[in-house]
This record gives C-alpha cells, structure tokens and sequence, in this order.
C-alpha cells in the first residue's frame, strides 16, 4: 500500500467505521462538552468578524488623518486576507500531520499579536505589516476549529454544531458597530479611536487561549494516529461518559505521512478532486462577493447618504446587521440538519444573485434609500442562511481524516483569495464610474458562478458519519478496480 493513496485512505475508513465508540459518539446528541468546544472554537470567529467590520471605519478615519488614496485603502483591506490564506493552508496542513490538539490555540495568540501591535502602528507600512500578522492567525482558525467541532459531533447534529461556530460571526458583526459607534460618540480623538478598535481584536482570542490548550486530541484524529487510550477518553467526554483512560497531558497521536505526501491524497481520487474544487471555488466566489460589500459597506452607504456622518453609517451598518445577518445564521442553523447544506447553499447564491442585479439593474433603487437598504440586507440574510455558513461547514465534513484540516485550509486559502480581489476591486469600482450599480452587477454574475458550481461539484453530506462520507469518495475507484479484476 503506497501511504497517501486511496487504499491508505479506505484502510482507515474501513477501520474508523468499526470502532463501537465512534458510533455511540455519531449518534449522540449535542452535550455539554460539545457545546464548550463550540463556544471555545466560535470567539475565533468573532474576532475574524469584528476585525472584518472594524477595518472599515478604521480605514474611514485613517483616510483622512494619514491621507491615503484609493490604491492604499484598497491594500489595506485586502492585505489581512492575503495574510489569512497563508495562514489557513500552513496550520491546515499542520493539524493533519501533528494533530490538531498539538497546534489549537496557538493561531490566535499569534492573531493577538498582531492586533495589539496593529493598534500601536506608527504608520501606515506599520499597520499593513502588522494587520499580515494578524491575518495569518485568523486564517489558521478557519481548518482547525472546523474540524475539531466536526469531528467531535454526532452525525444528526455535526452541521448545526460547526454551523454554529461559524455563527459566532453574528456576534462579530454586531459587536463591531456597537463599539464603534460608542467611541465615536464619547467625544474621544479619532487617533485614540481607531487603535482601540484595532487593539481590542486581541481580547477574545487571548481569553480562550487557556481553554483551546486544554481541549483533547479529536478522537477520529487519535485513532488514525494509532493511540486508542486517547480515542476512548474523547469518546467519553464528548458523549458524556465516563471513562478509565484518562487522556495525556499532551497528545500522542499523528498521522505518519509527510507534509507534501499526506497533502497528495487530496488527489488520489477524481471525487475528492472533484470536492476540493466544490469546496475552495464555491468559497471563493462567495467571499469575492460578501467581504466585497462588507468591507466597502462604509464607502457603499457614504456613496448613498454623502452627508451622513460616519456615526450615522456605522449605526446604519448595525440595524442591517442586527436585523438579516443574524436572522439568517439562525436560520442556517436551524435547517442545516433539516434540508441539508447543498440545498442552503443553493438557495442562497441564488438569491444573493437576484439581489444584487436588481441594486444593478433598477436605478431608482440606488436613489432611494430604502429600497436598497432593502435588498443590500437580503443579499447579507441569504449569504449568512447560505455559501457563507455552508462553505465553511461543508470541508469540514467531506475529506477524510488524514486531510480534513489539510482540505479545510485549502478551501479557506480560496475563499480569502477570493475576499482579497473583493476587497481590493470593490472601492476601485466603486470610485470608478461603475459605482454601486456597477460594483453590485459584478457581485450578481459571481454569485450565479456559486450556484452552478455548487450544483456541479458538491454532495450532500447531511445524515451521514464522516466515514461514511469518505466511503463515497473512493467510491468509483473501487468500481474501476473491481471491473478491471
């Protein structure tokens, strides 16, 4: 058996679908241990959220202080993003070879990192060296608190369970203009404001470093690795049982492939190809479009009310927020395990679609205020209930375990891609005599991109055991090899 192939991956499949604790786990219910490491995992996500938010009214009053032109603008929002995509890939593939308990919760000690030294910047080289800092750290929480929820859940509830981590961005994203709009409302200099935006991005992550450390090894992890003490006490804490093994100080397991060979078993089977195309374009597509007009939001709304002040926006920015983001991850959550992630995922680009070559198409809806913020807040409640949950649960789940932080990273690395030619393009469209209409037809043709490659690339992953899921990806090379015996 050569390692990284696809026997190497249906010997361990086979031999994870056989242990009896892995089933009493996949048909377990949500427990409180489950629910901790979702807390645990999720305050990553909020902190990727606020800082998504917060860079906007950062740049917003450093524009002015530092005069910065659009080109600089524009590489100040992407650069994070650039940085996150390195970040997703290095501790993606970090996880699959060491294991995923050896590296939590460094990522976001270096995400504090680069926070608070963000918030010290003396200029502007400075803040963007720093803010690839902070990207990195934010990249790497994308693969590995992923899969720890995932791979810690039971099958009737896993999409729920990560759904939920991700969700934490609600918080984020409503956090961010709270705060935002308190400073800019105490009267307190703009120099001091932005650093402490900036700076409090390092709180969240810092407070659950300590408890990311204490987390086991992933019981799927530890059986791949060889060591059925740590699988066992896993087990029992995660489903709520007892247990006589109690769990090392420090983890044993890891997988044995290298570095670039482990990585290659994305690609021993044209299904798992197939997949990690669904998984990374569809990701990509989606955050070209979402960190695009999340990150512009404050250009997009200043471009529709020239005279508001940017207390005004920043309160505008939160009502939408409030109002069809956080309605729509409830909703994510809620059916995730109902109609299944491909259906979500579907609809969602479909109607972000329809939103935005609407904003495109109609002019009176860019002169009339409501009508926009209307359909700008549609396009925010079907990508929360949409690509932007579902394309951060789905590679959690397809790739097998060898590879599932190693996928995971990669689907992220794309995504941000994605989120960075977003970021950078959408305030030169909107300077440009595109404008909104413009910038929003472009967002319109991406988001109809998502849906066909969705339909063309992705299963459906509800109701089935992550074994099970890799089972289905070898599946047609083992027919071919059964009918060439």
């Amino acid at each position: 058996m050569v390692p990284g192939s696809v026997d190497s991956l249906h010997d361990v499949s086979t031999s994870l679908s056989d242990v009896p604790g892995l089933a009493a786990l996949d048909s377990s219910r949500p427990t409180r241990f489950q629910f901790k490491i979702m807390f645990v995992s999720g305050m990553g996500f909020f902190t990727d959220a606020y800082d998504l938010f917060v860079i906007g009214v950062v740049v917003s009053l450093l524009k002015t202080q530092w005069h910065l032109s659009t080109n600089q603008v524009s590489l100040l929002n992407s650069a994070t993003l650039v940085a996150s995509a390195a970040g997703a890939i290095i501790f993606g593939r970090i996880a699959d070879v060491l294991g995923r308990k050896r590296i939590y919760g460094y990522e976001v000690l270096v995400l504090a990192a680069g926070a608070i030294a963000s918030a010290l910047a003396p200029g502007y080289v400075a803040l963007l060296i720093f803010r690839i800092v902070l990207g990195i750290g934010v990249g790497g929480d994308y693969p590995v608190s992923a899969t720890i929820m995932s791979e810690y859940s039971g099958k009737a509830s896993r999409g729920r369970m990560v759904g939920l981590v991700f969700a934490m961005q609600g918080a984020g994203l409503v956090f961010g203009p709270l705060l935002a709009s308190a400073l800019l409302a105490s009267g307190l200099s703009h120099e001091l404001i932005w650093r402490l935006l900036l700076g409090f991005g390092a709180i969240p992550g810092l407070a659950v470093f300590y408890l990311r450390r204490q987390i086991q090894e992933t019981p799927r992890f530890a059986l791949a690795g060889g060591v059925a003490q740590e699988a066992e006490a896993a087990i029992a804490a995660a489903t709520g049982q007892s247990s006589d093994a109690p769990a090392p100080a420090e983890s044993t397991a890891r997988v044995h492939e290298g570095a670039l060979t482990g990585a290659l078993m994305l690609f021993s089977s044209t299904r798992l190809v197939k997949w990690l195309i669904g998984t990374a374009l569809g990701w990509a597509l989606l955050d070209f479009a979402y960190y695009g007009n999340s990150i512009s939001s404050p250009a997009v709304l200043k471009l529709l009310s020239p005279h508001a002040s940017l207390l005004q926006n920043t309160l505008l920015q939160l009502a939408i927020f409030a109002v069809f983001a956080l309605p729509g991850y409830a909703l994510a959550i809620w059916l995730m395990d109902r109609i299944g992630r491909r259906t979500i995922q579907l609809l969602g680009f479909a109607m972000m679609a329809v939103a935005f070559f609407l904003i495109a198409a109609v002019p009176s809806v860019v002169q009339t205020a409501a009508t926009f913020l209307l359909l700008y807040g549609i396009s925010y409640l079907f990508s929360e209930f949409g690509p932007n949950t579902t394309t951060f649960v789905y590679p959690a789940e397809i790739f097998p375990v060898q590879v599932r932080t190693t996928g995971h990273g990669i689907s992220a690395a794309a995504g941000k891609i994605g989120a960075c030619v977003g970021a950078y393009l959408f305030p030169q469209m909107l300077a440009s005599s595109m404008g909104i209409r413009g910038a929003e037809l472009v967002a319109g043709f991406v988001s109809l991109a998502g849906l066909v490659v969705t339909a063309i690339c992705l299963p459906e992953p509800k109701g089935r055991t992550l074994e099970e899921l890799t089972e289905l990806s070898m599946a047609k090379h083992h027919e071919s090899q059964a009918v060439a015996a």
